[in-house]
């Protein structure tokens, strides 16, 4: 009997928190997803080529994240390719990509070491 009774327990308890988890990611009439995380994070990706002396080199902006970092917004970006071109690595830094946040995906260029929306 005792048994049986753990078991109810942890089934209603599992249950609960599935139930607890699926409502939690359903969506809201203009939000992605409910979480603050999802809402407010904006997603970049985007081709950059740096040029130092008239050499070209593709510029991967994620090697200048911490680790385990993936959001990148176009302040984050912007403050990555200052530190490129202001350390002296890259005279200039070039590309375009896709911005995914709340309001729908939309297009992201960099040009003469400048984010533009």
């Amino acid at each position: 009997m005792h048994v049986s009774v753990l078991s109810a327990a942890q089934i209603t308890a599992t249950l609960t928190l599935v139930t607890w988890m699926i409502t939690g990611f359903t969506s809201r009439p203009g939000r992605w997803l409910r979480w603050k995380m999802f809402c407010r994070a904006n997603f970049t990706v985007i081709s950059l080529t740096g040029t130092k002396n008239g050499r070209t080199e593709p510029v991967n902006v994620y090697n200048h994240l911490s680790p385990g970092s993936f959001i990148l917004g176009p302040p984050q970006l912007q403050a990555i390719i200052n530190h490129l071109t202001g350390t002296g690595r890259y005279d200039r830094i070039d590309g375009h990509g896709r911005l995914l946040s709340a309001r729908g995906e939309q297009p992201i260029e960099v040009r003469g070491s400048h984010v533009v929306l």
